[in-house]
């Protein structure tokens, strides 16, 4: 698994999955093509907390993550490196979390994978020492749940695409 070898060791890890059956080549579009729009849920929550939230913008291009390792129609991976815990999530411009190592921070990676079944996305965050652990701790008491509730929102538009009705 890419994601894997982008974040092998975290300190938080959630995965959402939900069942797909369709051509690997049609759900990967439809991953790629899904916006922020399609998730109200994510909208609403992105802007609440300062993200970019152009509801015509995708959600694998929010602005501060990049794209850090792709296999086509198996698993592509996102990440950036930030102080979350901060109201307007500040995140290090062009940082790279497999290289990133400067105290004070959390090093986040986002994957979706799809195995002809079941698209799943795994988040995964490490931070880079105790103080910004206790932190993430923190804001993850409050964010977590909605975090997993945009996730899940986010794998239903891609599979709405997919499949409608």
């Amino acid at each position: 698994m890419l994601l894997s070898e982008v974040l092998p060791q975290y300190d938080v890890r959630k995965r959402r999955a939900i069942a797909v059956v369709a051509p690997a080549d049609r759900v990967w579009q439809a991953l790629h093509e899904t916006t922020i729009g399609e998730s109200k849920i994510a909208h609403l929550l992105f802007r609440l907390r300062g993200l970019p939230s152009d509801a015509t913008g995708s959600i694998l291009e929010l602005e501060g993550f990049r794209r850090l390792a792709e296999e086509p129609g198996r698993e592509v991976v996102v990440g950036a490196v930030g102080r979350p815990w901060f109201p307007r999530a500040s995140l290090v411009r062009d940082a790279d979390p497999r290289t990133f190592r400067e105290p004070g921070y959390a090093l986040m990676a986002l994957n979706v994978t799809y195995d002809g079944a079941e698209l799943a996305t795994e988040t995964r965050v490490r931070c880079t020492d105790g103080r910004s652990r206790l932190l993430f701790q923190l804001y993850w008491l409050v964010v977590g749940f909605f975090s997993g509730v945009v996730r899940e929102d986010w794998l239903r538009a891609v599979r709405r695409r997919v499949a409608p009705g």
